[in-house]
Parts: structure tokens; sequence; C-alpha cells
């Protein structure tokens, strides 16, 4: 695997969400609380401001120490998800991961996430993208086909009904929308490979 230069992408990640921001507002306002793009972008500007921090530390406890910055900074329910998605990676991942290892790791990350929000596939929330991330990393797709799988995925999630979440509360309704956690799982997820394709 290149050679992770985790500062940059901690600034890449924070230069994206805060990009698309308002979209994932307008998103979140469809069928949820209105707040996602203000609370992502006010949890990845306090990770980016930590940045070097993050970077000196082993990456397993920089992962760690990122899921626990974005649990306390990001709020709602997306903080919690987030923070065990970052926290779970970083339990599980090796200081110098190869790609099985990453593999295996983000798997078990995913896992957490579906445990935290006691989610499954097909229920319209970032789980929706998370998986089919993970079966591609594990099938050995490029970071650039990865990160338009994750578009998809997301782009998948209009015509399903919310079964979790906030926008479960509007049954039928909730299709013909994007879920926003699944939008800014995709844009993290295309932020990473931009990143880790930058310093390849």
């Amino acid at each position: 695997m290149a050679a992770l230069n985790l500062a940059r992408l901690i600034a890449v990640a924070a230069e994206t969400i805060a990009a698309h921001a308002e979209e994932l507002t307008a998103l979140d306002q469809a069928i949820g609380d209105g707040d996602h793009g203000l609370n992502m972008k006010r949890g990845f500007e306090a990770v980016r401001a930590e940045a070097d921090a993050f970077a000196a530390k082993p990456l397993p406890d920089a992962l760690k120490a990122i899921g626990t910055k974005l649990v306390m900074t990001v709020g709602g329910a997306s903080g919690p998800l987030f923070g065990t998605l970052f926290m779970a990676l970083g339990k599980e991942i090796a200081a110098d991961p190869d790609r099985n290892n990453l593999a295996a790791a983000f798997g078990k990350a995913v896992d957490a996430v579906a445990a935290r929000g006691k989610s499954q596939i097909g229920q319209k929330t970032m789980l929706d993208v998370l998986q089919p991330v993970h079966d591609a990393l594990a099938g050995g797709k490029t970071a650039a086909e990865i990160a338009d799988i994750a578009d998809a995925a997301a782009e998948a999630t209009v015509p399903m009904k919310a079964l979790r979440g906030r926008a479960s509360f509007l049954g039928e309704r909730s299709i013909g929308h994007m879920d926003a956690g699944a939008r800014s799982t995709a844009l993290l997820v295309r932020s990473v490979g931009q990143a880790i394709g930058e310093s390849a």
C-alpha cells in the first residue's frame, strides 16, 4: 500500500465535508433533523485542528483518537456512528496495514457501526455504503473504483424506505430522498481515495 499521509488525508476529508455541507444539510432537511451537514463540518474541522497531533501517533492510536473526537464534536446520531467507525477501525488495524489487514479491520468496523446503530443493510443508512465499500476493498478494487462504488451505493438509498433513524418516522415519505449519512460516507470514501492517490 502507498505510504499514508494522515495529516493530508484529514485535511482532504475536512475540505470535502465543508464543501458539501450545504448539500448534506439539504438532504437531511428532506427526511431528518436538517443538521447533518453542519454537524459533520464541525466534527471534521475539530479533527483537522489537531491533524498534526493525530498524525504523530501510530495509526491505530490515531484512528481511535479521531473517533473519540468525532463522538465529542459531531453530535446528533452521526457522532457516535462515525466515531464508532474510526474507533473500531483503530482497534483492529495494524500500525502498517497491508491490503488484507485493512479489509479485515474495515469489516470489523462496519460490524461495529451496525451494532451501535442497531441497523443492517437495506435500511437506508450509512451501512448501505459501508458494506459495498468493504466488499470492494476485500475484492481488490482500486481506490477510484471503490469511490465510484460508494457514490453508486449512496445513490441507491434514494428508492429505499428508511427503517432506522429519524427518517424512519416518515415511513413511505422517506422514499425518493438520498440518505444524508450515506452521502457523507461516500464523500469520505472518495476523499480518502484522493489523499491516498496523491501519496501513491
